[in-house]
């Protein structure tokens, strides 16, 4: 009834016969005329309100059709159209990754307010971290909205992320011509999943040399810089969670998820390394202007 175990890349359960068939007659059967009026007036307002669709629907019944039919058989679970099978649960196509995404947005949020109400707006670096962490909760909304349902708009705003680089130096002139470059060869050329990820990776490994040699750098002169390095290290190390890659498990957890779980303590640390960063450039800057009286007071 199953094709061989051909390799193929992401989605070899939406390429089966049996998915597709099953598909096109759950289409024509329930997603036309008075099946579909029945249909639209029997589905939750919170699903319609998700866009989830008649063709949605018949998809996800035939899917997990698909997969009873591959363990009967003994055959591993196969991804369909790029993703492992996920329990949908109410409106959230994958609900743990969801959930986490929204647990770090939170978690990123509350460490802001406590940020902004420790630190003052004068100081070294607040309006850098705030602009950061904006961005950042910018990035987790997405994260959410993606996880909680798939379409291609929130696919392309996820994989962008929307991140905006500094603009205080030719090095931030540079970063945004690169970061505009990847944009628009992304959306109006090709929107290459291979490209996108190996450029992710490329500029993450920058990023993680860059800072790890500025914690190095200062260990003698900051004594809290083990936590900036130990930031760097988790977020990173943490990433090769989804390599994992393995079938949900309860249908529900799988590698991505776990990978955006663990990162949620990491908002917490980060945070306490910036807030021991503002009170060790304030004791500088109070003791050089100290420096400063004292030298006015010996001249005079």
């Amino acid at each position: 009834m199953l094709r061989g175990r051909t390799v193929l890349q992401s989605s070899q359960g939406d390429k089966e016969p049996v998915y597709r068939d099953c598909v096109k007659h759950c289409v024509r059967t329930n997603c036309t005329g008075a099946r579909l009026r029945g249909f639209q007036s029997a589905q939750p307002q919170y699903m319609a309100l998700t866009g989830w669709t008649c063709r949605d629907d018949c998809r996800y019944q035939c899917m997990w059709t698909t997969v009873g039919l591959y363990q009967a058989e003994g055959y591993s679970v196969p991804q369909f159209h790029g993703k492992w099978p996920f329990a949908r649960f109410l409106c959230f196509e994958e609900p743990a990754s969801a959930l986490a995404s929204l647990l770090n947005g939170l978690a990123c949020l509350l460490m802001l307010l406590r940020y902004r109400s420790t630190v003052p707006r004068q100081s070294p670096m607040y309006h850098t971290i705030n602009a950061f962490s904006l961005v950042s909760l910018n990035a987790w909304f997405w994260s959410t909205v993606f996880h909680t349902r798939d379409t291609y708009l929130t696919e392309v705003m996820v994989t962008l992320g929307l991140r905006r680089p500094g603009v205080s130096s030719m090095v931030g002139v540079l970063l945004i011509l690169a970061f505009t470059s990847h944009v628009s060869y992304l959306t109006f050329v090709s929107f290459d999943y291979g490209y996108n990820m190996a450029a992710n990776a490329s500029i993450g490994m920058v990023n993680l040399l860059w800072w790890l040699c500025w914690c190095w750098q200062n260990r003698r002169t900051l004594p809290y810089w083990w936590k900036c390095g130990l930031v760097v290290l988790l977020l990173h190390g943490l990433a090769l969670l989804e390599l994992l890659d393995f079938p949900p498990l309860l249908w529900i957890l799988d590698a991505h998820a776990v990978w955006h779980l663990s990162t949620i303590p990491v908002h917490f640390l980060f945070y306490r390394f910036v807030q021991s960063l503002f009170f060790s450039l304030s004791e500088e800057k109070q003791s050089q202007e100290k420096d400063k009286l004292c030298i006015c007071w010996e001249m005079s």
